[in-house]
């Protein structure tokens, strides 16, 4: 089974330009997440996807791979996609760039399963919702699935609605932005145009659940650390130095 990793990575940011780039321990942000997902047992290869030169020249200048693509890309699958076509491969994985600290063994639990279930399309991770964050958060994505692993919904809002207020011990599952694909798949959800569900929340994977398709879920206790803003970045430089976490 080829399986390889795309990282998409754009420079533009609302919140937080050139995000790839910043610095972590003297090494940008990109080579963390690209060194890191490297050590993914299931994954063959790791390929930067890219629309700007600068970071294309950083990943280059590490020793990764990376290509430029279409600066037209409303989202990550958009950009995989363009760079799945030429691939000789079975299945793809979107690694989100702004992830760091990503596990290389969340990578291999969200793999797995597509390696081991031929009629699994598309699969995707959640982890127990951390209990010092706040679920009515929208930046923190919640997803609700049923007792199979198949996706229901995924929303910024708190899912499920507990209207007695007695709630279980995890009563929330924070999702992981990662996704696997098998390549057919993955050129025939990219090829879609957004969908209502998918405009009103800013989820891309809710086009696929709207269309009609299947997303399986599995769980980690790796509790996912992105980085959408300057704060964010601090926070994980605060946990890099208290863990002593390296490259």
């Amino acid at each position: 089974m080829h399986c390889v990793g795309v990282i998409p990575a754009r420079y533009s940011s609302t919140r937080f330009p050139g995000k790839p780039l910043a610095l972590i321990k003297n090494k940008p942000m990109i080579q963390w997440v690209y060194e890191r997902a490297l050590r993914a047992k299931t994954v063959n290869r790791i390929i930067v996807a890219t629309d700007d030169e600068r970071i294309l020249s950083a990943v280059r200048e590490f020793g990764g791979e990376a290509v430029m693509t279409a600066s037209e890309h409303q989202s990550g699958t958009d950009r995989i996609a363009e760079v799945a076509q030429d691939l000789n491969i079975d299945l793809i994985v979107n690694i989100q760039g702004d992830e760091p600290l990503i596990e290389p063994e969340v990578i291999d639990k969200a793999v797995t399963p597509l390696i081991n279930d031929p009629s699994l399309q598309m699969g995707t991770i959640a982890c127990p919702f951390p209990k010092d964050a706040d679920p009515d958060n929208p930046n923190i994505v919640k997803v609700v699935f049923s007792r199979f692993g198949k996706a229901l919904y995924f929303s910024r809002h708190a899912i499920p609605y507990y209207r007695d207020g007695n709630r279980p011990e995890v009563p929330y599952w924070q999702h992981i932005g990662l996704y696997v694909y098998r390549k057919p798949f993955l050129l025939e959800f990219a090829a879609h145009e957004s969908t209502s569900l998918e405009k009103a929340e800013s989820l891309e994977q809710l086009r696929a659940l709207e269309l009609g398709y299947d997303i399986h879920v599995e769980t980690t206790d790796f509790h996912s650390a992105g980085v959408d803003t300057k704060e964010d970045l601090e926070l994980i430089l605060q946990t890099i130095e208290a863990v002593s976490i390296t490259l």
